[in-house]
């Protein structure tokens, strides 16, 4: 039996540049799939605007007619405010300070469930106060490498956060994009290289399915599912009945 995880769109699909001759980078999913699952061939990007808002649109020229309407944070989530002197410090006591969590091991202690339950009903939000030297760069924060830096450091710590965070503001989207090679559209805001893209959401997937199991929150096999279907994929339930059948011995 193969394993599967399957993209709600295709990964063959050109990497959108703001220049005028787009390069084509072709991805293969790592699980094979049979004739009946592989998708049509169509064009498909995952973007969102620089406020935190995304996107996934199948037909580009729908976009301005049918894109969904911002959607505002979660009222009451866990608010993480950084700044210049935060992020080139690489210090993660804001997030320490605004979720309540003192130690990468807290996520994995029977007595942090909880805790586990608490983030993912309230969610997380991040606040960049960032103040750019120049004031004209037009660079978003995603391309900004001392602030991709930051967030390397916080997922190497809490390789699970991308669960909890605030999914339907953007949040999700927009902590992808500070991990994952992207490019910048004028149009479309940011457009991943699909095959790290989909490198990102196996590993989000490995990671999150184990730390939901690890405390005891119910279903993990759907939440894990519905964060990969945020940014495009369909995971099989072949997939978890591996993880599950050739468990970890720590």
């Amino acid at each position: 039996m193969a394993a599967s995880i399957r993209p709600l769109y295709p990964l063959s699909c050109p990497l959108k540049h703001t220049s005028s001759s787009p390069s084509i980078i072709k991805s293969h999913s790592p699980f094979p799939l049979s004739e009946s699952q592989r998708p049509i061939s169509i064009s498909v990007s995952v973007s969102f605007n620089p406020s935190g808002n995304y996107d996934l649109s199948l037909f580009e020229e729908e976009d301005a007619a049918k894109a969904p309407p911002p959607m505002p944070p979660k009222q009451g989530r866990f608010e993480v405010v950084i700044d210049n002197d935060v992020i080139s410090r690489l210090d993660l006591s804001p997030f320490h300070a605004a979720t309540g969590i003192t130690s990468a091991s807290d996520a994995v202690k029977a007595k942090a469930k909880a805790k586990a339950e608490e983030l993912l009903e309230r969610s997380v939000g991040f606040t960049i106060n960032y103040v750019r030297e120049d004031e004209n760069d037009p660079r978003e924060l995603s391309e900004f490498p001392e602030i991709r830096l930051w967030f390397v450091r916080l997922d190497a710590v809490y390789p699970w956060l991308p669960l909890v965070l605030d999914w339907r503001a953007g949040e999700l989207a927009r902590y992808a994009a500070m991990l994952v090679p992207h490019q910048m559209s004028l149009r479309m805001g940011v457009v991943f290289n699909p095959e790290a893209l989909e490198l990102f959401v196996v590993h989000k997937v490995f990671v999150g399915y184990t730390w939901l199991k690890e405390n005891d929150v119910p279903m993990p096999r759907l939440k894990a599912k519905d964060m990969a279907r945020m940014l495009g994929f369909g995971i099989g339930d072949d997939l978890f009945d591996l993880v599950d059948q050739n468990p970890l011995i720590m």
